[in-house]
């Protein structure tokens, strides 16, 4: 983007352009507690995105049990451009593919591949930085855990940009931090890493695929990007 349009880009992402950017961000409060009063019910999320590009897609379990796990409405209180909800995982099973390259420390890792069994990372690979990949998960015991699962709820935010803060927050995506999690969230797992890394549950028409979906106890709630819970609309 040139800088201008860049100017643009997070503003509207910030809704810094609307004439009344505090009530706008209020209401994205009030639409998001649907979501986290809808979601703080349930036992468990799967995360399901097509194969393609020769890759197995995503299948991700994730255990939310609401006795352990909380899970917060973030709207502008702790961080800014915002848009998400997130829970501290109380247990994972399965694969992903992330379809955005995962940066941290000004590093860009490409093709991330994570397999989670019981709660940690298994299996890892990428097709670009994967030293620097292993070098981060085998840190300290906690690396290979994860310590919080987040849907992106920001539609105002459509691009990736390499900034985690904006691409974390994208419409569409869910993202997965190995390592620390947040006490508040009702995980207990410490590490020196906190490593967002993003994946995109939307519909890509220039390459033919499908989107994504997101089940809660086996409901589907989340599809192509956008939620299905009722009195949700942006």
């Amino acid at each position: 983007m040139s800088l201008r349009q860049y100017e643009e880009f997070v503003y509207r992402a910030g809704l810094l352009h609307l004439a009344d950017p505090a009530a706008a961000w209020q209401a994205v409060h009030e639409r998001q507690e649907r979501v986290r009063e809808f979601l703080q019910t349930k036992t468990e999320l799967r995360f399901r995105a097509p194969a393609h590009g020769g890759h197995d897609g995503t299948d991700l379990r994730v255990n939310v049990d609401p006795s352990r796990a909380t899970w917060v409405n973030c709207s502008g209180h702790e961080n800014f451009p915002d848009g998400e909800v997130f829970t501290g995982p109380q247990g994972v099973d399965g694969h992903v593919n992330y379809t955005f390259p995962a940066v941290y420390n000004g590093r860009e890792v490409d093709g991330v591949r994570l397999v989670f069994k019981a709660g940690r990372v298994v299996e890892a690979s990428a097709t670009k930085n994967e030293a620097f990949l292993f070098e981060m998960l085998d840190q300290d015991e906690g690396a290979r855990n994860l310590g919080e699962i987040a849907i992106g709820t920001n539609y105002g935010i459509t691009e990736f940009t390499r900034n985690t803060l904006f691409d974390e927050k994208i419409g569409g995506t869910f993202h997965a931090a190995c390592g620390a999690g947040y006490p508040e969230s009702g995980s207990s797992n410490e590490s020196g890493l906190h490593w967002d890394m993003v994946c995109d549950l939307r519909p890509d028409a220039a390459k033919g695929l499908p989107g994504g979906t997101i089940e809660a106890d086996g409901e589907v709630f989340h599809r192509d990007g956008e939620f299905l819970i009722d009195g949700w609309s942006r």
